[in-house]
């Protein structure tokens, strides 16, 4: 399973549950009997599936330290839910940023996909952003302080900031060298091309020396992602290529209870 980013306050200056799929589940856990030993074994392996992520970062504006950000990752087998909250100064204003994103695996297109997510944004560009995804991804109706608008992409799934990043690590783990991505915005859909560059040797505090592998955003925004192998292909750090501010976050600290294929 995966991993992550948010970039927080969106480091520019700049996720309905079915009612007959519950009926259908409910439907076929009554009329199949299951077995003591069948239980205590699927016990086991959702207790197995049960595993959390954190990731803390410090974030930089054209190489000043501004403010930190944490990610948590809470696993259950194929869904999670991921809560990033960050506060920082931008452009001299006092800026919080939080979000909480649920999101699962669909066997249906094989890859992750954002079931809801809801963002808050207080001091530089603030706002109250609440999207839900229907259609496999494919449609998303996001409420922005209030005022409703519906987006469908016609091929690819619509993602917030945090599964698009967990995706995008699964991507990394299989191999592609480039690949194409879709994620929601506030006010659009953001369609963003990404190419795996040759992996750099780095130092890093307080891991020491690792291997990164950078893997280049172009779109609506340019930013360069940097995932280690060394620690289960995690996220170390991401720039924003900005024409007027150089963003980074950079990655402190990191624990997890989850396998490393996971």
């Amino acid at each position: 399973m995966q991993q992550p980013l948010a970039l927080p306050a969106r480091l520019r200056l700049n996720a309905k549950f079915v009612l007959v799929a519950s009926v259908v589940i409910s439907a076929l856990a009554t009329s199949q009997p299951v077995l003591a030993g069948e239980t205590q074994i699927r016990d086991a392996q959702d207790k197995k599936a049960q595993c959390s992520r954190r990731s803390d970062y410090d974030i930089y504006l054209s190489g000043i330290h501004t403010g930190t950000m944490s990610r948590t990752e809470q696993w259950q087998g194929k869904r999670a839910v991921v809560t990033s909250d960050s506060q920082a100064s931008i452009l001299g204003i006092g800026t919080r940023y939080r979000q909480r994103a649920e999101l699962s695996w669909s066997e249906a297109t094989q890859e992750w996909i954002t079931q809801a997510f809801h963002q808050q944004v207080s001091g530089f560009r603030a706002r109250d952003m609440q999207v839900e995804f229907s259609d496999n991804g494919r449609a998303a109706r996001v409420a922005l302080d209030g005022e409703v608008t519906d987006y469908r992409s016609k091929d690819k799934a619509l993602r917030d900031v945090d599964t698009l990043a967990i995706e995008m690590r699964r991507l990394l783990l299989k191999g592609r060298h480039q690949f194409a991505l879709v994620r929601q915005a506030s006010d659009a859909m953001e369609p963003y091309q990404f190419y795996v560059k040759s992996p750099q040797p780095s130092q890093q505090t307080p891991w020491g020396k690792l291997t990164l592998v950078p893997v280049e955003q172009t779109g609506a925004e340019e930013v360069t992602y940097y995932f280690a192998p060394e620690l289960d292909y995690q996220l170390i750090k991401a720039r924003y290529h900005g024409i007027l501010l150089q963003g980074l976050i950079e990655l402190n600290h990191y624990s997890s209870s989850c396998d490393s294929a996971s």
